[in-house]
């Protein structure tokens, strides 16, 4: 295996760094979590669009930076900007998932009417996807839409909106097809939260902040023209966008980046007289997870292959989201646990560690696990797509096979 990117490329890593170490003071923290990015973020943002270093092959006339698509420089500017723990711009709904959505099925007047504004951040979106009854099962949405007087008018409910109270716009899936099969029926609307008939109510999670919403629609008209493809092909855009969500969620670069941050705590923090990292069982954790995100950062070369190579990802990819969710989850949980009694501690406590970012990361990572896409729904697509296993078999079609559900639960009670 040849990792060497090449001398051409070596100089092009040479810019990046003395581009960090020059700007790097005007970088917001690291741990920002705001769900609306703050003016210092929004400026950092905006410098780097213009250097290149974020957006880069996004074309000018949209609000990017226009430089032709280059795999490896882009992969080099992910590398070197974790190295440096600066972050490299903005991630979220809008520019992670939607802008490159709208990029590959958008029209033009969409493309330059969205991107730059959001790129920028000066538009905050949100997701209208799952829905009490339309988790896992997303195609099962109810959220509908007719057309009346040249708009749509929805009525339903989202569940799980994240930045929702926040969001300028959402891009939404809603049924418009009633009739049709249940994938065949959705369509893309996208629309400002600020159109009369929506009603957000916060939901606060363990981490004691609200990060996601209920959402509300009653009669909330949008013209027929805000609409990403055709009606009844939300279903095709909404696994475009979904693509990009766990491309965004499984970043093997922000993985090494918290790994180097929890290495850098374990030499901080002492248990008893001695340093964490000399504990010898936090420390074989710590090895055993190095490994790990070694083996991460491996795979991510290997998907950068195929995309070189014009193949498709394969097997590679579809780890990608399944392992880094867990693998993030995990580096917080041994933090907390290098922490002594110190981990314990949240909310604003005199002695807490990083104001409280360990503990917040442990309990929202464990979401991300389930967002996006659970555990276990990737597990499937990976025995279905990667190993070619055959399919779960359909509960509706074998419902009538084998003793009935009653007859089981009958069974259960009496063994228990």
């Amino acid at each position: 295996m040849d990792l060497n990117y090449g001398p051409e490329y070596d100089v092009f890593r040479k810019q990046v760094r003395a581009f960090i170490e020059a700007h790097s003071h005007l970088a917001p923290p690291s741990a920002d979590r705001a769900a609306r990015p703050s003016s210092k973020a929004v400026e950092w943002q905006k410098l780097l669009i213009e250097h290149g270093y974020t957006a880069r092959t996004i074309p000018q006339e949209y609000g990017g930076y226009g430089a032709e698509p280059d795999i490896l420089q882009s992969r080099i500017i992910a590398e070197e900007f974790a190295r440096a723990r600066v972050p490299g711009g903005l991630s979220n709904q809008g520019i992670s998932m939607f802008v490159p959505t709208l990029l590959e099925l958008g029209t033009e007047e969409q493309k330059r009417r969205w991107i730059e504004p959001t790129l920028k951040g000066d538009v905050v979106w949100c997701q209208g996807y799952s829905e009490p009854g339309a988790g896992s099962d997303l195609a099962n949405l109810k959220t509908s839409a007719h057309i009346e007087n040249g708009e749509f008018v929805i009525n339903g409910q989202k569940i799980w909106t994240s930045t929702a109270k926040q969001a300028d716009m959402i891009f939404c899936l809603v049924r418009t097809e009633p009739d049709a099969p249940k994938h065949g029926g959705i369509s893309y609307l996208i629309f400002s939260m600020d159109t009369p008939g929506i009603e957000v109510r916060p939901l606060k999670t363990m981490t004691g902040h609200a990060e996601f919403n209920e959402t509300f629609f009653t009669d909330v008209r949008v013209p027929v023209d805000q609409i990403v493809g055709q009606r009844g092909q939300g279903w095709f855009v909404a696994n475009a966008t979904l693509g990009h969500e766990r491309g965004m969620l499984g970043d093997p670069d922000a993985l090494e980046n918290r790994l180097q941050a929890l290495i850098g705590l374990m030499q901080e923090e002492r248990l008893g007289q001695a340093r964490a990292i000399d504990n010898p069982v936090l420390r074989d954790r710590l090895v055993a997870l190095q490994a790990e995100v070694a083996a991460m950062k491996y795979n991510g070369m290997r998907v950068l292959s195929n995309s070189l190579r014009g193949e498709p990802g394969g097997m590679a990819k579809l780890i990608v989201k399944l392992q880094s969710c867990e693998l993030a989850h995990q580096i917080s949980a041994l933090a907390i646990d290098a922490m002594g009694e110190l981990g314990i501690l949240y909310h604003n406590s005199p002695r807490e560690r990083h104001g409280g970012a360990w503990q917040w990361n442990y309990m929202f990572q464990l979401g991300l696990i389930i967002g996006g896409g659970t555990a276990q729904i990737q597990k499937n697509i990976i025995a279905e797509r990667g190993l070619e296993m055959p399919r779960e078999p359909n509960p509706a079609k074998t419902s009538n096979v084998g003793p009935k559900a009653s007859d089981m639960a009958s069974q259960k009670q009496g063994a228990n």
